[in-house]
């Protein structure tokens, strides 16, 4: 409820504040195109019972010194639903998939500048989903819509050939496939929506 709240708030403000693109319209000098990623793939090298093995790639192009659109190409695995929240249940034992699900999603992404610093981002993702046994091998096919709305802030490092952007976010699924009937009694005891998810990007501009 804390962080629905905080997120909430955040949102409003950034729909308040006036105005100001990242680059002023009179400089034409920044550069246009950025490729990037996520120092959550850092968690690839974690051991735990939840391995993401993720891979992501980030595509960007600033239309102006205010709006970027950009396509981001993901793949990851997960062993829990994705709508439990954090506290006692989540990644708890008993509460998991009986296996897990492996992503590859492409994501168009639009994201907006207030104040220089502060963005505001959609991100509509098509996913395909393989959705495996304990021991990886596969059961079935699926396929959803996976949705992120984000609030952060753009951090320009080395005279903005490096940038960074920490990031909170609601995700929402407004679509999935049918799940094997084992995976969907699970997802089904959880939201599709998920509140304070973290996000931590970087990337180079040229």
């Amino acid at each position: 409820m804390v962080q629905r709240t905080v997120l909430a708030l955040t949102l409003a403000l950034a729909s308040a504040l006036p105005l100001r693109a990242q680059y002023p319209a009179q400089d034409s000098t920044y550069k246009k195109f950025f490729v990037g990623s996520t120092l959550f793939m850092l968690a690839n090298l974690v051991p735990d019972n939840n391995p993401p093995e993720m891979l992501y790639l980030n595509l960007g192009y600033r239309m102006t010194g205010q709006d970027v659109i950009s396509v981001e190409l993901k793949t990851w695995k997960y062993g829990w639903p994705i709508g439990i929240p954090y506290g006692k249940s989540f990644e708890a034992d008993g509460q998991g998939f009986p296996g897990s699900v492996r992503e590859y999603g492409i994501s168009l992404n639009y994201q907006r500048f207030f104040r220089k610093t502060l963005f505001a981002q959609v991100d509509v993702m098509p996913a395909f989903q393989r959705f495996l046994n304990d021991d990886g091998g596969k059961i079935d096919d699926g396929f959803q819509i996976f949705n992120t709305y984000s609030v952060g802030y753009h951090v320009k490092l080395f005279k903005d050939r490096v940038f960074v952007q920490p990031s909170v976010a609601i995700t929402h699924r407004p679509y999935q496939s049918r799940m094997p009937e084992s995976f969907k009694q699970v997802d089904d005891r959880w939201p599709r929506f998920f509140y304070g998810q973290p996000g931590l990007h970087f990337g180079y501009n040229f």
